[in-house]
């Protein structure tokens, strides 16, 4: 993974912004002292290199056994409990993977629920399900949460009724280790469950059982996934200074360019099956910043799609906006433009260029109309999209939300806002 930030210093000065070292090197020390605010969340810091081969070989198990028994794997979470397991998925999935024949998949098609409370949404789930032979990954660690524990009350009950008693093994729970609901259902029911770890919040959690059990399930690496991650944090951990870790120059620009006015982060990616990470990053960071009256909003777009929605207000609108953009270098595969006679379409100059590098040249172009009408821009840059370049690119990621929210002045760990609509949805619905 590659961080480029020098399009930013069209913007600011070089030397003012390596001022910024030593309370970003101070960041980064608090995070691993464990001497930093919401300091009993800090458990996913050495997750990547810490977790048990025990644990990981009997996730691989379970994924194996209801791979075995199910076309459909349902993920039944919200927040942090779905957007991390889907970001990987999606990444990782053929495009179309939900198009393709049982047979051509060779893998369960995985698929969300809990994440809202659309009717229409719910009910064309049991629809399918009806003809699926399907299992149930629910992810809670109160199990009282809204939106997912109704969906696993009305999907309970579809699968108890299709399934009867051989229901209590097409479900899983990932859950608290000894409290809550969920916990409770599960230990009466006797259903399989993996733990949430208690010092590891919902947006840093996708590389617990939370995330790790339904990547497994769709049949991607996580062992690789967990070697990108760890081979980042040691990346983090052996570079102290803001000139060498990428993951203080990211948090640092971020604040500076934020003091500097710029209030709304736009994450851009050039690959339609980063939309979900895009998802991903914008709770981490979401969450993680916007609090006190602080923090930058974030936003993504998909290019080139968003260039024909976005792109006006980008090049022309207010000029409050960051530009991160994410690039994968190499697609994997390869399909040119071919000669067509009569060139009606103008394309024929075309001739045999990759779409990739069709993509690229757009990307650049942008790049440089956006610097141009004064974005500050950064890019992010993976040689191709795999678990091994995912790991590295969630745990650059949660590390510098972590410092830049440090820098920011707020507690990275906590999420005080998600409880006022709760309480006021509760209230209306009459509990008590």
């Amino acid at each position: 993974m590659k961080l480029n930030i020098e399009r930013v210093f069209d913007f600011i000065k070089k030397e003012d912004f390596y001022l910024l070292d030593d309370i970003a090197a101070l960041s980064r020390d608090m995070i691993l002292s464990g001497e930093c605010p919401g300091n009993d969340f800090l458990g996913w810091v050495n997750l990547p290199s810490e977790i048990q081969k025990d644990l990981i070989n009997s996730i691989k198990i379970a994924a194996d056994e209801l791979k075995k028994k199910s076309k459909v794997i349902v993920v039944i979470g919200i927040g942090g409990s779905y957007l991390g397991a889907r970001a990987v998925i999606e990444a990782l999935s053929h495009n179309f993977n939900h198009l393709r024949k049982s047979k051509e998949r060779e893998k369960p098609l995985v698929l969300f629920a809990g994440q809202n409370i659309g009717e229409d949404y719910i009910i064309d789930l049991l629809e399918i399900l009806d003809d699926k032979d399907y299992s149930i990954i629910v992810i809670s660690k109160s199990g009282t949460t809204t939106e997912p524990a109704i969906a696993f009350r009305i999907l309970k009950n579809h699968i108890y009724f299709k399934y009867g008693k051989e229901a209590d093994i097409r479900i899983i729970a990932v859950t608290d280790e000894r409290n809550g609901s969920l916990r409770k259902l599960s230990d009466a029911e006797g259903y399989r469950t993996f733990i949430i770890p208690d010092d590891v919040g919902g947006r840093f959690s996708v590389l617990t059982p939370v995330g790790l059990l339904p990547i497994a399930c769709a049949g991607f690496d996580i062992e690789e996934l967990l070697r990108g991650a760890a081979d980042m944090r040691k990346s983090i951990l052996d570079n102290k200074t803001l000139e060498t870790n990428a993951a203080l120059q990211y948090a640092a620009v971020r604040n500076f360019l934020y003091h500097g006015g710029k209030t709304i982060e736009i994450l851009v990616n050039y690959s339609p099956s980063l939309h979900y990470l895009s998802e991903w990053w914008k709770q981490l960071f979401g969450e993680s910043e916007g609090k006190d009256g602080k923090g930058i909003f974030p936003a993504s777009a998909d290019f080139t799609t968003d260039l024909h929605s976005l792109g006006q207000l980008i090049q022309d609108g207010k000029r409050n906006i960051i530009e991160t953009v994410l690039w994968v270098e190499n697609s994997g595969r390869s399909i040119t433009i071919p000669f067509d006679e009569k060139n009606f379409d103008g394309l024929n100059y075309l001739l045999n260029r990759g779409l990739n590098d069709i993509n690229k040249m757009a990307m650049l172009g942008t790049n440089m109309a956006h610097s141009d009408g004064k974005v500050p821009l950064l890019s992010i840059e993976i040689d191709k999209i795999n678990e091994y370049n995912l790991g590295s690119l969630i745990y650059f990621f949660e590390f510098s939300c972590a410092v830049s929210g440090l820098m920011l002045g707020v507690n990275p760990f906590n999420q005080p806002g998600v409880e006022a609509y709760k309480k006021n949805m509760l209230e209306l619905l009459g509990k008590a």
